[in-house]
This record gives structure tokens, sequence and C-alpha cells, in this order.
């Protein structure tokens, strides 16, 4: 909890806004649920290096939407809109982030199927790593546009809005 209110207050400061990080932390629910079932999947107990897996997750995960999120913000400064901006920033992000999230879930295998003396103990690091990895790499391409753009219009109404009630009280 205190993780994702960090994550939360970083972003707040990286966008100088309070509405876009929801967009990251959206993600990292998802990637929570891929890493709670491949934990259940593997019969692996919740411990200590469990939970460290878990803030990990919460850092690799934030980093794939931030990734996104940033570029789209970034074209839409150049005067892009949004639907063009997100298509754009996902063909151009969607090869880092499937690099890095294939590379951690393969690096991750040879220690989530390690069955030596304290194993045990970083087995359940390594398959919140993979399962919460994996989930969010196929969901994240397409839950994070989704949601940006959502959020995006509830915020342009919002403004326009507070617009009209400015010009309706002034007249």
């Amino acid at each position: 909890l205190i993780g994702l209110c960090l994550v939360y207050l970083i972003m707040v400061a990286l966008y100088d806004n309070f509405i876009y990080p929801f967009v990251v932390l959206f993600s990292i629910l998802v990637a929570l649920v891929g890493a709670i079932l491949a934990l259940n999947l593997s019969a692996s107990n919740m411990g200590v290096f469990t939970m460290l897996g878990m803030l990990m997750l919460l850092g690799l995960v934030a980093k794939n939407a931030i990734l996104i999120v940033d570029f789209a913000n970034h074209l839409k400064e150049k005067g892009m809109n949004t639907y063009d901006a997100l298509l754009e920033a996902v063909g151009e992000r969607m090869r880092p982030i499937l690099m890095t999230t294939i590379a951690m879930v393969i690096g991750m295998i040879p220690i989530a199927t390690a069955t030596g003396s304290g194993a045990e103990w970083k087995n359940g690091l390594a398959w919140v790593l993979i399962g919460g990895l994996t989930s969010s790499m196929f969901l994240t391409i397409i839950v994070v546009p989704m949601m940006y753009y959502v959020v995006d219009r509830l915020q342009e109404k919002w403004k326009n809005r507070k617009w009209l009630k400015k010009t309706a009280l002034s007249e």
C-alpha cells in the first residue's frame, strides 16, 4: 500500500497532473491479478520473498505503463490528438516493453523451478514476477491506452464544463 502511494506521488510530480497516474496504477492492478493467479497455480506460499517480488512487480509494471503514457503526453504536446498519440505511443514503445518483460520472465524461470536447499523461499518471488509480468505484458498494451483515452476524454469534458460555467456567469 505504501509502495502504491509512493508510485502515485512520484507520477503526480512527473506528469504535473493528478489524473494520469491513475492510468498507470490501473495497470498495476492488472499485474497483481496475474501475480496472485501464478502464485496459486504454482502452489507457492505468500512469504517475505514473495512480497519483495510484489514490490519489484510494482516498479516493473509501472515502468511499462509510464513508457506509454509519457510518450503519448509528449506527442499531445506537439499537437497530436489523443487517439493518434496513443496509437503512435503503443507502436513505438511496444518493442522495448516486450523485450524487457520477456527477458525478465525468462530470467526468472531458473529461480521458479529451482529445487535446491532454500529454493522454496525464492520460488514465490519468481512465480509472482512471471505471472504478473506475463499478464501485464499482454494487458498493459491494451488496457493502458484505453484507460488513458477514457481519462483524457473525461478530463476534457470537465475542463469544458468549467469553462462554460465561467462564461455563463460573466454574461
